[in-house]
């Protein structure tokens, strides 16, 4: 697969989906988006974008992820996984912005780790 930016040739490991795009890491962030879960500067970027604006604009794959988490009231990677029938890169690359702009978090109970809706 190639990045729909730059048209550098990828591998599944190095790519990332936002809104339907491939991307390469170095095109991600161009564009203004950051590739890891836990980025303080992103989250308050995120946030404080959704404050401002009154709302979050979520693709139709992440606003499915987060009704499913929010219908449940916490689930594990693997639930959503089987639930909405993601691989675990795809799930990996929209939970960054549902991250981000803290309507979902990650959180620990006893060995598990749950995704757990905010807003």
């Amino acid at each position: 697969m190639n990045c729909s930016r730059c048209n550098r040739k990828l591998t599944k490991k190095q790519a990332y989906v936002h809104q339907g795009k491939v991307y390469c890491e170095d095109c991600l962030m161009e564009i203004g988006l950051s590739t890891r879960e836990c980025d303080p500067w992103a989250t308050y970027s995120d946030a404080l974008t959704r404050k401002l604006k009154g709302h979050t604009d979520l693709t139709e794959t992440e606003t499915k992820i987060y009704e499913f988490v929010k219908s449940k009231g916490r689930a594990t990677r693997a639930e959503v996984m089987e639930g909405l029938g993601m691989s675990e890169l795809d799930l990996r690359n929209q939970l960054i912005p549902l991250m981000h702009s803290e309507l979902i978090k990650e959180r620990s109970e006893g060995d598990n780790q749950y995704l757990v809706p905010i807003g």
